[in-house]
C-alpha cells in the first residue's frame, strides 16, 4: 500500500536576487511501513521538501497525499528536527505526552503512554527532570519519544541525529533501529550521512544539487533486524563505495556554487 505519493513537487522562492527554484518535478512514492532516506548535498531542498510533506510550507506545484488509516484519529505526522524542540519549562513526561494533550486524551492514559516511551527510550528515571538538565543526546530521544508518542500516520525526521557527536550518534542510530523493528512506523528520514542512509533505510533516495530533483534510487538489499556492526562488514562498504559514486558529482557541483555565490 502506498503511504505516501508525491508528485511532481516544485518549491519557488522570491530572494532579493530574484527567484530561486529549490525543488524541480520532484516525485515521491513511499510504502506503508517504509523507512526511506533521502540524501542529497546542502541546499537540495531535503528539508523544504519534507516541511512540504509535513504541511508547513506550500508546495509551489504538484501534490501531496498520506493515505490514511481507515477510521484513525491519529495525527497524520510528526517531525522530529535536529534541533531540540522541546519545551523547557516542561518536565520530560510532559514533553512526550504534549502531542496527546493536544489530542484531548485525559491524564491518566497520556501519562503512562509517555512512560512506556519513555522506557522504550531508556528515559524513565529522567521523568520528572527538565531539559536542562539533560544531555544532548538524552534531549534528542526526548524529541523522539514524544513524536512516537503521538502515534502518527508518518515519521519524518530531519537530520534528528545530526547535531550530536559521534559517539551518541552511533548509541542513538541503535536506539532507532529498535524503536522501529517494534512498530514499523512509516519514515522519511533526512540526512547526509551515507552510512547512516543505508544502515536504517529500506531505500536511500539521492537528490541532485539544487534544484533537487530525484536522481537515483538505491534498494538496500541488507537483512533485518541490523545491528552497528553491519557498518564495519564488506558488503556495507561496497554498497558506500557505489552510492557515493551516484551522489558525489552533486556535492562537488553544491560546493562550487557556493563558493561562487562567496565570491560574488
Amino acid at each position: 500500500m502506498i503511504k505516501i505519493k508525491a508528485q511532481n513537487i516544485s518549491k519557488i522562492y522570491d530572494s532579493a536576487n530574484g527567484k530561486i527554484t529549490a525543488l524541480d518535478d520532484f516525485s515521491l512514492e513511499v510504502e506503508d511501513g517504509e523507512f526511506v532516506c533521502l540524501v542529497g548535498p546542502s541546499g537540495c531542498g531535503k528539508s523544504t521538501f519534507l516541511r512540504i510533506l509535513a504541511g508547513l510550507e506550500p508546495a509551489t506545484s504538484g501534490s501531496i497525499n498520506i493515505a490514511r488509516s481507515p477510521n484513525s484519529t491519529k495525527p497524520v505526522n510528526n517531525v522530529v528536527f535536529q534541533e531540540y524542540a522541546i519545551f523547557p519549562w516542561k518536565t520530560v513526561i510532559n514533553n512526550v505526552a504534549f502531542g496527546l494533550e493536544m489530542r484531548g486524551i485525559g491524564k491518566k492514559q497520556r501519562q503512562e503512554i509517555a512512560m512506556s516511551w519513555l522506557e522504550k527510550v531508556a528515559l524513565s528515571k529522567f521523568a520528572n527532570y527538565y531539559p536542562s538538565q539533560l544531555s544532548g543526546g538524552m534531549k534528542q530521544r526526548v524529541s523522539i519519544a514524544r513524536a512516537l508518542a503521538n502515534d502518527p500516520e508518518v515519521l519524518l525526521m530531519d537530520e534528528p541525529l545530526g547535531a550530536l557527536d559521534a559517539q551518541t550518534r552511533t548509541v542513538l542510530q541503535a536506539e532507532l533501529l529498535r524503536i522501529w523493528e517494534k512498530d514499523r512506523k512509516t519514515v522519511v528520514y533526512i540526512t547526509h550521512s551515507i552510512e547512516e542512509a543505508i544502515l536504517l533505510g529500506d531505500r536511500v533516495i539521492i537528490m541532485t544539487a539544487q534544484p533537487g530533483r530525484l536522481k537515483e534510487t538505491f534498494e538496500i538489499d541488507l537483512a533485518r533486524p541490523r545491528e552497528i556492526e553491519l557498518t564495519a562488514t564488506a558488503e556495507f562498504a561496497k554498497l558506500s563505495g557505489i552510492i557515493w559514486q551516484a551522489l558525489k558529482d552533486e556535492v562537488k557541483q553544491a560546493y562550487d556554487a557556493q563558493m561562487m555565490d562567496k565570491v560574488d
